[in-house]
Formats: structure tokens, sequence, C-alpha cells
């Protein structure tokens, strides 16, 4: 009789689980679901225009680890001429140590993770920073069960690792803030602060999306971007992007 009560007890717990998971919107990147977004984001800074078509994409490898993913591809006219060409590869692994409830209303989910990102060595094309780069970071997902808001504060710091790159050295700031509305729709808020130690300047952007889930496979968006700040890294821009859910 003991063993079945706790069997079901774990049943329940797994179900209940699996239900949260499949509730968290990909568009959190520390969600525990897996997805593959096709977008292209455009970006301009006087004189220089940019596309960046790219898939970006996440796969749960185990409920406590996530591997997400991104392949870029660029146009842009950053040297004086049309050029176009692949940028980087990143892979991003995301373990989660924790998830609990802080009181009934909020939830708590804690997280590690890494950037590792490799160049196609582009530069001399305006493609790319010319270096491969470690990013590790910490953060956690605040989840206000009642609104379905979800605020995600994350701390990175990148650097380059190989001695010939162009020197990257780091520090970012990042505060996400996810919200569901109307039937299928969401908005989501990503405030970027970065601070270069080798230029000592502040590079930060916001991102405005919004989304509408078509079905539970399918989901569009939007997105608008700015730069803020006279050291800002482009002006403005916006993205287009199409979501599948697996």
């Amino acid at each position: 009789m003991r063993i079945r009560v706790r069997s079901s007890f774990l049943v329940g717990l797994l179900m209940l689980a699996a239900r949260m998971a499949s509730a968290e919107n990909a568009s959190n990147p520390l969600a525990s679901v897996s997805n593959l977004d096709t977008k292209m984001q455009y970006t301009y800074a006087d004189p220089v225009d940019r596309y960046d078509v790219y898939l970006d994409g996440a796969q749960m490898l185990m409920p406590v680890l996530k591997l997400k993913y991104e392949l870029h591809y660029n146009f842009t006219d950053a040297t004086g001429s049309q050029e176009n060409d692949f940028e980087k590869l990143v892979l991003k692994p995301i373990y989660f140590p924790s998830q609990t409830k802080l009181n009934e209303d909020w939830g708590l989910k804690t997280a590690v993770g890494l950037d590792w990102t490799i160049e196609f060595n582009n530069e001399d094309k305006g493609i790319g920073v010319g270096a491969d780069t470690i990013a590790p970071f910490v953060g956690v997902a605040l989840n206000h069960a009642p609104s379905s808001l979800v605020l995600i504060p994350l701390l990175q710091h990148f650097v380059n690792y190989r001695s010939n790159d162009t020197d990257v050295n780091l520090t970012s700031l990042r505060l996400i803030a996810i919200r569901p509305f109307g039937k299928g729709y969401w908005g989501k808020l990503d405030a970027k602060i970065p601070y270069d130690w080798e230029n000592e300047n502040w590079l930060p952007t916001a991102e405005v999306q919004l989304g509408y889930n078509i079905n539970e496979t399918f989901a569009v968006f939007a997105e608008a971007l700015v730069g803020i700040g006279k050291d800002r890294p482009y002006d403005g821009g916006g993205g287009l992007g199409l979501r599948l859910k697996y």
C-alpha cells in the first residue's frame, strides 16, 4: 500500500512538472522547453546596415539540463560594399540546480550555464568581432502564478580564450520580462546592459517582442530593437520569427 501511494505521488509530480514545462514560453531562455526559431533581425548604425538570419533552438536533454544553440548568417555593408557569410555558432548548455515555490504566488528556478561562441573568421567582411569567446552566466526565473508574469535576471561575463583573437572582456546584466495576454499572445521586454572593460564604455540595448501562438506547435513573433547611449552598438532595428515547438 505504501509503495502504491509513493508511486502515485511521484507520477503526480511528474505530470505537474510536464504541465508546467509545456506552459513555459520559449522566449524565456530558462524555460524547460524544446523549440526551433527561424529568425531575421535588421539593425542599423549609421552608416552600417546589417541583416542577421539565424536559427535559434533549444533541446531538453534531461529535466535539469538544456542545450541552446544558434547559427548566424549575416548580410552587411560594414566594409563599404555588400557582403554576406556565416557569422558564428553559439552553443549554450544550461543546468537548473533547483526549482521551488517561494510562496502562494511566486515560484523560483535557478540556472547556471555557459555560452561558447565559435566565429567563422569573416571579420574582413565586417562580419563578426574576430574572437571565439566563452561566457559563463548565472540567473533565476521568477514566476508569478496569478498573472503568469516571468522575470529573468541574468549576469554573464564574456572573454576570448585564444591569444590571437580580438580582446574581449565584457560583463553584462540582463533583465527579461515576459507576460501572456489575450488568447495566445505574449509580450517580452529584454534589456541588456553590458560593460566593455577593454574600451571602458557601456553598450546597453533593449528589445521588445510581441508574439502569438498559432497552435501548440507553431508561433510567430515580431521584434523592435533599440540601442541606448552614445556608445550603443546599433541605433535601432526590428525582426520577425517563426517558432516550432516540440
